[in-house]
């Protein structure tokens, strides 16, 4: 049985390789790899992952993962995974914690990545905490009152 975090890793997998165009399809796709889900659990999935159906001509679709692209778009995404899957943020010296519901800690990590910062260094994630490098440690201080900020929404 696979976890919430790596069913959605595997979709991701499987719409980046294969031309997936409705969820019946994806459903069918996963339990030929021999996992079990129901159409409901897959529209859940695509729904936090974001997925979105690009057109490929001749009236067919596929599905796709959204392009976060611009730092406006990031920060407002980054706010909205705060505001739903961030539970603590925490700090010691110029290093930040935040805890985040499991399997979301990747998603989260990976929009602050994008960001491209000055004052954070780095991040590591795991399952539901992510380890932030502030570059100073009252850059780091105001990194999480931004943070803590953004979970209250």
């Amino acid at each position: 049985m696979l976890s919430k975090e790596q069913r959605q890793k595997r979709i991701q997998e499987i719409i980046a390789s294969e031309s997936i165009a409705t969820q019946a399809e994806l459903v069918s796709r996963l339990q030929s790899d021999g996992v079990q889900v129901t159409q409901a659990t897959v529209s859940r999935d695509i729904n936090e992952l974001r997925l979105v159906r690009l057109p490929v001509g001749k009236g067919r679709h596929r599905y796709s993962l959204a392009q976060v692209s611009t730092h406006d778009n990031v920060q407002i995404e980054l706010e909205r995974l705060f505001q739903n899957f961030v539970s603590d943020v925490d700090r010691g010296e110029n290093v930040l914690v935040i805890r985040t519901s499991e399997g979301h800690a990747s998603g989260v990590a990976l929009l602050l990545d994008r960001l491209r910062r000055d004052d954070i260094v780095g991040t590591i994630a795991g399952e539901d905490t992510i380890f932030v490098v502030a570059r100073t440690v009252d850059e780091g201080e105001n990194i999480m009152e931004e943070f803590h900020s953004m979970m209250l929404g």
